[in-house]
């Protein structure tokens, strides 16, 4: 039955695309800086006005020493100069902790003003006709307004702070600035997919067992296509050296040497057949798995003969790849009663998990994560289920270490619902070569494996649906809006 907004199966999530408005302004004396030639800007959100606000130069980028403190910046527009070393995921993660500190001091600025060589077309374009997918949830709440990131060239930093960057030093102040950062917003909704299959009990059906998985992924690559079976070669060949390198950590001078070391001949790959060039990310892992496994687990209870007392919530959330948006807006703006959601199951990424995909997978490979983070009998229960089935499998809990630097159980679904004290399991076969990439395809997915774990959460759906009593709640509940840790 229908489960979503006026009767209906969709949720639909306050969305808009924002994109950079030409029409900005920023004056300094008698100079005015155009908009798209001196300066472009980005923000996820409302913005705060900077008319009026005055110029500090903050140094450079990244650079946590001698940090300005709070008090400098607030305010101000900040102008930095760029970091050395370039960008890219392995830069991001290597500077991820300076990153956090150095922008949340600068929390507090009207604008954070990064320079750089030139403003090239191609960068005004992506922020002034943003694409599809470059969307944001719409604050409802005009105070949550933050500091815009703006780009400047050489030139507009030294209007700004009335000197040249290379003559300034950091806390040194610039000018006053008039004018206005504008953007346009366009109403772009996304929508969380809900329905449920009401329990048999008259009493227990009005407590819910939830099932979740996302059904959105990151969209087109941002270079030049690719061509698929190289890149999926070559990405199995490098995580078999360093893919269960966590997050943060560097790979040793071993490892980095054998990847360096890999060398594919393209002439026997494309003898089987042509080049296929590709610039889709399709997700088929990550996460059409999980979300198929939901429709064959709901046609399961809906056409079969066994029905739980309790009534199975199915919620395919939109927007986990942005940052767990569906989740979040269904558990802040639930269509049950929050506190009748005894549990939520959770998958992402269920199709893969054998050992040409991660050095520790098997036929019988499972990783769970978060199972007793609040209910111990939960997590024993879902053991107790699984021994039970015909080909159990092999449950690995590596992921789910308190503190564990790839911080599994903060990044997917189930911990919008496990930060209001509802017990959670997350279900996943885990990261492997094609993951977030154009190559996680149809082709590669392990569909007896996943067929497996579809049964695994249907039954275990079914014992707690049929629980005399809800999963006990035994271990502390965090607090609903601080920021998650494993």
């Amino acid at each position: 039955t229908p489960a979503g907004d006026n009767g209906g199966y969709f949720q639909d999530l306050p969305m808009v695309r924002r994109a950079f408005a030409l029409s900005s302004t920023m004056t300094v004396g008698g100079t005015t800086l155009k908009a798209g030639t001196d300066f472009v800007a980005n923000a996820r959100g409302a913005v705060r006005p900077i008319d009026g606000a005055q110029v500090i130069f903050g140094g450079t980028a990244f650079d946590t020493t001698n940090m300005l403190s709070p008090e400098q910046v607030e305010g101000k527009i900040v102008v930095l100069t760029p970091a050395a070393g370039g960008g890219g995921r392995a830069a991001f993660f290597r500077r991820r902790g300076a990153f956090r500190a150095f922008y949340g001091a600068l929390s507090g600025a009207a604008a954070v003003a990064t320079i750089t060589d030139a403003i090239d077309p191609q960068m005004v374009e992506n922020l002034t006709h943003p694409r599809e997918g470059n969307v944001f949830m719409k604050s409802a709440d005009a105070g949550e307004a933050a500091a815009a990131q703006l780009t400047i060239t050489p030139h507009a930093a030294e209007v700004l702070l009335g000197r040249s960057p290379e003559s300034a030093t950091k806390g040194q102040l610039g000018k006053t600035v008039h004018g206005s950062i504008v953007f346009t917003e366009d109403q772009a909704p996304a929508r969380n997919v809900v329905a449920i299959l009401p329990g048999t009990d008259p009493a227990l059906r009005n407590e819910y067992v939830a099932i979740g998985a996302h059904t959105d992924h990151i969209g087109f690559s941002q270079g030049s296509p690719v061509d698929h079976d190289s890149l999926h070669i070559y990405n199995a060949e490098r995580f078999a050296i360093v893919g269960m390198v966590p997050r943060g950590v560097q790979p040793t001078d071993a490892q980095r040497q054998a990847v360096a070391a890999i060398h594919l001949n393209l002439d026997s790959i494309h003898a089987l057949h042509p080049e296929r060039l590709d610039s889709i990310r399709n997700g088929a892992d990550d996460d059409g798995s999980g979300s198929v496994t939901m429709l064959e687990i709901a046609e399961a209870f809906a056409r079969g003969t066994v029905k739980p007392k309790r009534s199975i919530l199915f919620v395919w959330h939109v927007g986990e790849e942005k940052g767990l948006l569906g989740s979040r807006w269904f558990t802040d703006h639930p269509t049950v009663p929050r506190d009748s959601i005894v549990a939520q199951l959770n998958m992402d990424m269920v199709g893969r998990g054998d050992a040409t995909d991660l050095p520790v997978g098997s036929p019988d490979y499972l990783a769970l994560v978060g199972s007793r983070r609040l209910s111990t009998e939960l997590g024993d229960l879902v053991e107790t289920v699984n021994a039970a089935e015909k080909n159990p499998l092999k449950f690995d809990y590596e992921y789910d270490a308190n503190g564990h630097p790839e911080n599994i159980y903060c990044r997917s679904d189930h911990y919008s619902y496990a930060r209001y004290g509802i017990p959670v399991v997350f279900f996943t076969t885990g990261l492997h070569g094609d993951y977030h990439q154009v190559t996680d395809e149809p082709e590669y997915i392990d569909y007896p494996h996943m067929a497996r774990i579809a049964q695994l959460v249907h039954d275990i759906a079914l014992k707690v649906g049929n629980m005399d009593h809800r999963p006990v709640v035994d271990q502390p509940v965090p607090d609903p809006n601080a920021p998650c840790r494993q």
